[in-house]
């Protein structure tokens, strides 16, 4: 009989810390709390962290995150305003600014992050396609894109690029102000969005690849066309060089060899006219060598009788 107070007291207790128990609740440092009753919130959203006080079985507390938060976007095929197919991949931050309106709207984190597909996808969308691929690709547009002079100084419109109005950092807060704009009915503020990563499709790849590819074959044409131009300047003016050298030492080689006629005629002449002996004698010897030099052989020579060259073989006694 005395244990049937003991257990009494004890399922009491227990009743007591069951009652207890379901009416508080404790909210953390990052979270914030809407106590529903009957589904429906009542009340302000509870910031302040520590315990706190609820009815019993008729009101539940739900929690929601109070810190940052982050959305990795899935990378998406959408066309540019130039028609050129690009993935693009982004990410964003955002946090719960009304968690009242928050927990009507979505009620789950899961809810919030397909909202947010929704939303950040379809303006990334739509600020993709009003735009060329290069404001997509520079950060902004006072900053100078590297051109390959050799490309835009070559015929064609390889190289050229398209007149930057706004550039990445632009896109980017457009695509921003725009979602946050739509995300604030759902209790949700929007801190942050940027593109991850921005690449061609596999098509489009290719083409690009194929491009550059023609767009490198066309310089290198180039460059063996303006090498062989220079190549044949080069011989050309070699050549020249070589005809005004030899030209130069032809009319050297006959100076000198005027010069040295000359010297050895004043040779000659200081030798064979000192007397009439030695014009005699040296008339003789030039005569003996023109006649080695014209007889001999089968040669025939007609002479006149009265020929210089004749008077020494008139002379000539067959006797002696």
């Amino acid at each position: 009989m005395k244990q049937l107070p003991i257990a009494l007291v004890g399922l009491f207790a227990l009743a007591i810390a069951f009652i207890l128990f379901s009416c508080s609740y404790t909210v953390s440092e990052t979270e914030q709390v809407i106590v529903t009753q009957f589904g429906k919130p009542i009340g302000e959203p509870i910031t302040n962290s520590g315990l706190h006080f609820k009815l019993p079985f008729i009101q539940e507390a739900t929690s929601f995150e109070k810190r940052i938060l982050e959305w990795d976007g899935r990378p998406n095929e959408m066309p540019t305003k130039d028609k050129t197919y690009i993935v693009v991949d982004t990410f964003g931050r955002w946090r719960i600014h009304d968690a009242k309106q928050y927990f009507l709207r979505l009620r789950d984190e899961r809810s919030a992050l397909s909202r947010l597909d929704d939303i950040l996808g379809s303006e990334t969308r739509n600020a993709i396609a009003k735009h060329e691929l290069i404001e997509l690709v520079r950060t902004t547009k006072d900053r100078v894109p590297l051109q390959d002079t050799a490309i835009i100084d070559g015929p064609g419109s390889a190289g050229t690029l398209y007149p930057i109005t706004k550039g990445r950092a632009k896109i980017e807060q457009e695509i921003f102000e725009k979602s946050a704009e739509k995300l604030v009915d759902f209790g949700i503020e929007l801190l942050d969005v940027r593109f991850k990563r921005i690449n061609y499709n596999d098509n489009v790849q290719q083409r690009i690849y194929a491009r550059m590819i023609s767009e490198r074959q066309q310089i290198a044409e180039r460059f063996r066309s303006e090498g062989a131009g220079e190549a044949a300047k080069i011989i050309g003016r070699k050549e020249r060089d070589l005809l005004e050298i030899e030209s130069e030492a032809y009319k050297r080689v006959q100076e000198i060899r005027g010069e040295a006629d000359a010297k050895a005629t004043e040779i000659y002449a200081s030798a064979y006219n000192q007397d009439q002996q030695a014009v005699s004698f040296y008339q003789f010897i030039k005569t003996m060598e023109t006649y080695e030099e014209m007889l001999g052989g089968d040669s025939t020579l007609v002479l006149t009788t009265d020929s210089d060259i004749f008077k020494f073989l008139k002379s000539i006694n067959p006797e002696d």
